[in-house]
């Protein structure tokens, strides 16, 4: 048995990507692996005791949450009757590059690793939603705006560790600067503008930000003022991803105190992204929001 054409196609086209990431490359690999699976009839625990491991590792392996060492990769090919060399390799080459380690490996000691998901999956975006509540979203912070959010939630750690937690925000960011950069999409509650974190002069030049990235083509900014009322997504923010890979779905990343949810399943994506919509109806155009900054920057 051999790979289908779609699937050797689809792990050539992660191959040649400059910009896949692990995180989904993982992911993306894993797709493949399962649908091998499948088509020759072989159960989790049967794929699990040909790489010596239990089934709970193969839908690991699956979805993409752990790395592929090549001798596990190489056993389930041969089980699901893969033997064509050329695409052997190819997939054993794919299985290295998702191993490899993201930029944000070595911010680890500062970085949970829920977070690590959500930085290698904007690495291949081709579309991220955001709508925020209460800050200013990630993508779109200054450095002295990142500081004081930061110090929020670590008002007593030592400023080494803030300094890193605030680079990483910032390395983050050059997602948007790449030549292929993803499509930016945000709606800011007004509230966030308003809340003058980091006093001022922080907001100001936040604001002055917003204005300068809102002129790119790639970034749409709507601002949700307070005299539309209540919004459709009551419940916190939301952050839809969307990839230029069509073998993997669009993901729902909803942060949490401790912890994050990541929702890919196409009925749950789909009551998001309906809501995103209505949000977007909603609030202000992004022309509107454009002068909407600007009073606000006259204002601070």
């Amino acid at each position: 048995m051999s790979a289908s054409p779609e699937q050797t196609s689809s792990v050539r086209r992660a191959l040649s990507q400059q910009h896949g990431g692990p995180t989904v490359l993982r992911i993306l690999l894993g797709t493949h692996l399962r649908r091998l699976r499948e088509a020759a009839g072989v159960s989790r625990e049967a794929a699990g005791d040909a790489i010596r491991a239990s089934h709970a590792k193969i839908s690991r392996l699956e979805l993409g949450r752990v790395g592929y060492k090549d001798r596990d990769v190489s056993d389930l090919l041969t089980l699901y009757g893969v033997t064509d060399e050329q695409e052997r390799s190819e997939f054993l080459a794919l299985a290295r590059r998702a191993s490899s380690p993201g930029w944000w490996q070595k911010y680890g000691d500062v970085l949970p690793g829920w977070f690590e998901t959500l930085l290698g999956l904007e690495e291949a975006a081709g579309l991220i939603r955001n709508y925020q509540v209460q800050f200013v979203p990630g993508l779109l912070q200054t450095a002295d705006y990142a500081r004081a959010v930061t110090l929020l939630a670590n008002a007593g750690a030592a400023e080494q560790e803030i300094q890193r937690k605030v680079d990483v925000r910032l390395r983050r960011q050059q997602v948007l600067d790449r030549p292929d950069a993803p499509k930016l999409w945000v709606v800011v509650d007004e509230a966030a503008l308003r809340r003058p974190l980091g006093g001022a002069d922080v907001m100001r030049g936040q604001v002055r930000h917003l204005l300068e990235m809102g002129s790119r083509k790639n970034i749409t900014i709507q601002i949700a003022p307070f005299d539309i009322g209540g919004l459709a997504a009551a419940g916190g923010p939301i952050h839809i991803m969307r990839f230029t890979e069509p073998d993997l779905p669009d993901v729902v990343y909803l942060e949490q105190l401790t912890s994050a949810l990541y929702l890919d399943k196409p009925d749950e994506v789909e009551n998001y992204k309906l809501v995103m919509d209505r949000l977007c109806a909603t609030a202000e155009t992004h022309a509107g929001s454009m002068r909407i900054l600007e009073r606000l920057a006259d204002e601070f």
